[in-house]
C-alpha cells in the first residue's frame, strides 16, 4: 500500500533532525560517499596528533568513528540540541565540547593545536584556522561544494544562478592561500542522490535549514504534493551533491 502524502508529511514533520546522523533516511533516500573516505582518514590523523580541534562537528557523530584521540582533543558546536548530543556522544571518549556561535574568533590561543578538522562546516574562518593552528600543523577537511543539492533547492525556491558560485573549492584555495596556508591535497566529487519520498524531502529541509530558509511543510505543501506527484509517476528525484577533500598546512616560517 501506498503512503499517502499526509501520512509522508507526517512522518517528515515529526521525525527528530537533531545531530548529524541520517539514518532515518535508510529506505527513503540515497546517497553516493566519496572515494576518499573522509572517517578513516580522519582517524588516522587524530591518533597521530598532539591537539586537535574538531570545527562545527555537529552531534559527535562522525568524530566520535574515530578509535583513539590525542591528549588534547576538543570539539566546538554551537547549536544547542548538538552540544548536548556531542557532549553525551564525546565526552566519555575524552573530547571536550565548547559551545561556540561559528563567529570569529575562536575561543581558543594562539597555536594551540597541531590539527584542525571539520565535516561540512556552514562558515569557514581561514584566519582563525590559521591563528589557532601550531607553525607545521594541519587543516583537514570535508567541505560542501558548489551547486550541492541544487536540483532540489530550486524545486523549491527557483533558479539561484548567484549562489551556484558558493563554496567553490578554487575559492575557497584562494582564501585559505590569503591566511597564510598551503594548500597540499585537494580533491573533488560529485555525488548521485536518490530521494524516493517526500517524508525525507520534509526531514532534509527541516534538518539542513539552510537549503531552503524558513521551509516548512505548510509554507511549501503545494511544492510538496507537485514533488510527491512526480516521485509517483517517474521514480525517485535525483539531485547531486557537491563535494571537496581539502588539507591545508601551517608554514613553519
Amino acid at each position: 500500500m501506498t503512503d499517502t502524502l499526509e501520512s509522508l508529511l507526517e512522518a517528515g514533520g515529526s521525525a527528530d533532525v537533531s545531530g548529524w546522523d541520517f539514518s532515518w533516511l535508510d529506505g527513503r533516500a540515497t546517497e553516493e560517499r566519496p572515494s576518499w573516505g573522509y572517517a578513516q582518514q580522519l582517524a588516522d590523523r587524530l591518533s597521530r596528533a598532539s591537539a586537535s580541534l574538531d570545527i562545527q562537528t555537529g552531534g559527535g557523530e562522525v568524530l566520535a568513528e574515530a578509535k583513539t584521540f590525542p591528549p588534547t582533543a576538543v570539539a566546538t558546536e554551537s547549536w544547542p540540541p548538538n552540544v548536548i548530543k556531542a557532549t553525551r556522544v564525546l565526552h566519555p571518549r575524552g573530547v571536550v565540547i565548547v559551545a561556540d556561535p561559528d563567529q570569529p574568533p575562536l575561543p581558543f590561543a594562539d597555536e594551540a593545536f597541531d590539527l584542525v578538522t571539520s565535516r561540512h562546516p556552514t562558515t569557514i574562518w581561514w584566519e582563525e584556522i590559521a591563528r589557532v593552528l601550531q607553525p607545521g600543523g594541519t587543516y583537514f577537511a570535508q567541505h560542501v561544494g558548489p551547486a550541492s543539492v541544487f536540483e532540489l533547492i530550486e524545486f523549491f525556491l527557483g533558479p539561484q544562478p548567484e549562489a551556484r558560485r558558493g563554496r567553490h573549492p578554487d575559492d575557497e584555495t584562494a582564501a585559505a592561500e590569503g591566511a597564510g596556508l598551503e594548500i597540499v591535497d585537494l580533491r573533488t566529487a560529485r555525488l548521485r542522490i536518490e530521494i524516493h519520498d517526500v517524508a525525507a524531502v520534509v526531514y532534509l529541509l527541516r534538518k539542513v535549514i539552510w537549503w531552503v530558509p524558513g521551509f516548512t511543510v505548510e509554507k511549501y505543501r503545494d511544492r510538496l504534493r507537485d514533488l510527491h506527484n512526480r516521485i509517483q509517476q517517474d521514480g525517485p528525484f535525483i539531485a547531486h551533491s557537491s563535494r571537496h577533500l581539502i588539507a591545508a598546512r601551517r608554514p613553519l616560517g
